[in-house]
């Protein structure tokens, strides 16, 4: 039946799924639960980029259309080029730098801070081509690879718990649970209900249980938003009926970048704002690339993915192809993780996300009615899959079917410390890049005081030093000396 359902003809030789043992139906599930996952940026970027309506912002329609646009199309070559199941889309937290940093913060326009996004594109592109950062891929210990795997679960999870509402990170305390009494009931309501179907139908093992439990709790949300009112408490526009089904793309940013940011800021604060933005980019598509392919049997023993290079420069070029459309720099999606978490493996799976991104420029009313509670569930448990995921391929490699074995020894000081700090660091400060950051310069730190500097390779002491500069930026700019 397998087999039978694996596909053949053209698809077959491309997709290769009865090699991945999957199949086109398996795969268009998994997509169709990876972009229900990370749907929410078609909107949450245009909200960011908008700057709360300040006349520096971009106009909503426009960046919802480059948004969509960006991942579209960027997504579609991933899963040609590749063969993988990665999604690709305008990164959080870059967007965020964009708006608040370079266009509040240093009085770029929006075409001038989009022009820094091309060149840090193009700044990585070269490294991917000339080798580099596929040597530092691999010159990764492996113990920090797996570290990234269960933080990046973390991460996940983490995403899931407070964009559901059944965490605070505004209380007394910097993360707690959620006052009952103080908070909308019914959209928490929701993420329990989301949460519950999708636990069940696991246990139960249906195979589309993420993208199943979405759907029912969508449903759910609807009846509930009908029955309360204006007093149910989610945001406009998400769990209600919509009006209006089509609306017409806006293409009017396509193009609409600059390279004033040299002579507005200065060339050396310019290069400085590119290398930082260029980190940050770098590091999110490394740890999503080994996170989610850990998930995916991706990696081989080692814990490297194998040819590399083929998603890096993807997703290279997919930095400047957000800069270039002004959606901002798009990026490798850990929400991959939801359409690998359903089975999916190939890249079939990424063809789907890109169509979907390239039909949600038209039918934008439809994708805003999901809430996102529902898919707060989703992320929740596909952040334990990950972390599950990693014991499970542990006790494989050995062998051994008796017990799961744990991927990280936390005993050695060399390997454990600096995954405690990737672990935590990720999901507490919303940054895969600063997790992984903090990992480096311990590791580095430690080998050096134990008199094993030379086990640490040349890419990992330059990264690291990288890493400090990072860390450190902002408060040279406090300083005035950048």
């Amino acid at each position: 039946m397998q087999a039978a359902e694996a596909g053949s003809g053209g698809l077959e030789r491309l997709f290769k799924f009865k090699q991945w043992d999957t199949s086109v139906k398996r795969d268009t599930l998994a997509g169709l639960a990876t972009f229900m996952v990370m749907a929410y940026i078609i909107f949450v970027n245009p909200t960011i980029l908008g700057l709360g309506g300040d006349p520096k912002g971009l106009p909503f329609a426009a960046a919802l259309t480059s948004t969509c646009l960006v991942a579209g199309v960027m997504t579609i070559l991933m899963g040609l080029v590749t063969n993988r199941a990665y999604a690709i889309a305008p990164g959080m937290g870059l967007n965020a730098v964009v708006a608040f940093s370079l266009v509040l913060g240093q009085g770029l326009t929006m075409a001038e801070a989009m022009g820094l996004i091309v060149l840090e594109g193009v700044a990585i592109t070269i490294l991917v081509l000339t080798g580099f950062r596929e040597a530092i891929f691999k010159a990764i210990p492996i113990e920090l690879k797996k570290a990234i795997v269960v933080g990046i679960g973390f991460f996940i999870l983490f995403i899931g718990l407070v964009d559901g509402g059944l965490i605070n990170v505004n209380g007394g305390t910097p993360v707690a649970l959620v006052d009952l009494g103080s908070v909308p009931m019914v959209p928490l309501a929701v993420t329990v209900f989301a949460l519950v179907a999708t636990i069940i139908m696991l246990a139960l093992r249906w195979r589309a249980a993420i993208l199943l439990g979405i759907v029912f709790a969508t449903v759910f949300a609807i009846i509930l938003n009908y029955a309360w009112g204006k007093d149910a408490g989610f945001l406009v526009g998400q769990a209600i009926i919509p009006t209006d089904v089509v609306a017409s793309p806006d293409f009017s940013l396509v193009g609409d970048f600059s390279f004033g940011a040299f002579g507005k800021l200065g060339v050396t604060a310019a290069i400085l704002w590119i290398f930082s933005l260029m980190l940050s980019d770098f590091f999110d598509t490394m740890g999503t690339l080994v996170g989610v392919g850990g998930e995916a049997g991706y990696l081989d023993k080692k814990g490297d993915l194998p040819d590399v290079t083929r998603p890096l420069l993807v997703a290279t070029l997919a930095a400047v192809a957000g800069g270039a459309v002004s959606a901002s720099s798009a990026t490798t999606y850990v929400e991959s993780g939801a359409g690998v978490a359903q089975g999916g493996r190939t890249g079939w799976v990424a063809i789907v996300v890109g169509v979907l991104f390239l039909v949600a420029m038209f039918f934008s009313p439809i994708f805003g009615v999901v809430p996102g509670q529902a898919t707060a569930a989703a992320l929740i448990v596909v952040g334990y899959l990950m972390m599950a995921t990693l014991t499970k391929a542990e006790s494989e490699a050995d062998h051994d079917t008796t017990e799961p074995k744990a991927g990280i020894n936390f005993g050695n000081l060399a390997f454990g410390l600096p995954a405690v700090l990737i672990i935590t660091i990720m999901p507490l400060t919303y940054s895969i890049t600063n997790g992984i950051g903090a990992g480096f310069i311990a590791y580095v730190l430690i080998r050096v005081v134990q008199g094993k500097a030379r086990e640490v390779s040349w890419m990992l002491w330059v990264s690291s030093i990288a890493f400090i500069i990072y860390f450190i930026f902002p408060w040279l700019q406090a300083q005035g000396w950048v």
